[in-house]
């Protein structure tokens, strides 16, 4: 279980422990589409012309998200990952997109996403190299990043291969600076904690100055066991990783992998509820082109991305491990709480916990009203310190409500009117 000295601390008075990067942008978790997990380095456009990494891959993604409502979700980024540049820099040492799979430049796909309300992100690495064998940054940072911002990109996605990890902070802090030099509103993606761990404990009062948002732990994989390791890392963590978290820099747990082929539904529904449980970016790695109505329907919940971008900016983290259930809580605005109880067992059929379990409950004093969210959306009414709601949760399944106190002088009309607001 975990220490109730530390929930308290975290449900009253947490607040982000740094000043955040003062660029104005990720007051909310990001939202948008990133390549990377369901379309990696695949380069071969010849033999794959329809999945390679390409401009009219993006071209692709920015129609889908406005012809399919995912704009309108509040989905707005559309992300560039690794294996985008040529394999050298142009004459003057800037970067260039593969001429071949990039006819038209970036520019002119960023102006090509700006003109359907999207935004645009790219992605460079601190370090000799990016991952996938193309030219690093490191030596170069204020070249590229003004040259991002002469190409009209919104996003840099900053990772950190192929550098001395004593150089990292000092590295992701001069990349922060020539961004902000330039002009341009670029929202900063960082790794630099990420490739810090295996060596120390991260300064995160520097990183949160520095970025807005960064990766703490192992990409993420099409895969149960790999949603389980990130949050297995998040609660073990959490004492350390949720403090500095709030608006303008946010811990990034790593891409929604949503109606790709390794979860199952109750899967699916456990990490879009978990994401929005940590107040993390919401970037889908997916194919928009060919995804089911009922992925779809779960990504553009807007119940469950009203969670993710509560206005209060803070993060939320794991209160109680007990048989097999484990329960999340985040604190919203307006003193509500938004709790996810996640069944961790996987054999068997669906197992029921009492409401009054959760931790968070004790707001429920004199009484509370429940929403259900998932697995499907009920109203459950107000309900008293003793409830006797159960609610019932399919194995790697979560169960997502909101609490809403009350007082007994609060009726229900008033109620109607403040969810009305919100």
């Amino acid at each position: 279980m975990i220490g109730f000295v530390f929930l308290l601390r975290l449900l009253v008075s947490i607040r982000p422990g740094a000043e955040a990067l003062d660029n104005g942008l990720a007051l909310t978790p990001t939202m948008g589409w990133l390549h990377w997990e369901r379309f990696m380095c695949n380069i071969d456009c010849d033999k794959d012309p329809e999945n390679c990494i390409s401009e009219r891959l993006y071209m692709q993604m920015a129609d889908m998200m406005v012809k399919e409502g995912w704009r309108e979700a509040g989905y707005e980024y559309v992300c560039i990952d690794d294996c985008w540049p040529s394999h050298q820099r142009d004459a003057q040492g800037r970067l260039q997109a593969d001429p071949k799979r990039f006819p038209g430049g970036i520019k002119k796909l960023a102006e090509y996403i700006h003109s359907k309300g999207l935004k645009l992100g790219i992605y460079a690495d601190v370090g000799k190299n990016t991952c996938a064998g193309y030219p690093g940054s490191l030596g170069h940072y204020e070249t590229d990043a003004q040259t991002f911002a002469d190409w009209n990109v919104d996003l840099l996605k900053f990772d950190g291969c192929f550098m001395d990890w004593t150089l990292l902070g000092e590295g992701y802090t001069n990349m922060s600076t020539a961004l902000n030099q330039t002009g341009r509103s670029i929202l900063y993606s960082c790794e630099w904690p990420l490739y810090e761990w295996p060596f120390k404990k991260p300064n995160y009062t520097a990183i949160r100055e520095t970025c807005n948002h960064w990766r703490n732990y192992n990409d993420v994989d099409d895969s149960w066991s790999s949603i389980k390791s990130i949050l297995d890392w998040t609660a073990s963590h959490q004492d350390t990783i949720v403090p500095p978290a709030g608006p303008g820099g946010w811990n990034d747990p790593d891409m929604l992998v949503i109606g790709n082929f390794g979860l199952s539904h109750d899967q699916q529904e456990s990490q879009m509820a978990l994401w929005a449980i940590m107040a993390a970016p919401l970037l889908m790695s997916n194919d928009l082109r060919h995804i089911c109505p009922r992925s779809k329907g779960l990504l553009q919940n807007r119940r469950i991305i009203e969670i993710s971008q509560d206005p209060l900016g803070r993060q939320g983290f794991c209160t109680i491990k007990v048989d097999n259930f484990e329960v999340w809580e985040r604190p919203l605005s307006h003193k509500r709480l938004a709790v996810a109880v996640l069944n961790r067992q996987e054999t068997g059929g669906p197992r029921g916990l009492v409401i009054r379990a959760v931790p968070g409950w004790k707001i429920c004093d004199p009484q509370c009203n429940v929403t259900q969210i998932l697995p499907e959306y009920r109203e459950l009414g107000v309900q008293p310190p003793k409830s006797k709601v159960v609610l019932s949760v399919n194995p790697s399944g979560t169960a997502l409500v909101t609490l809403t106190p009350i007082s007994s002088r609060f009726n229900m009309y008033e109620l109607q009117k403040q969810e009305t607001i919100l």
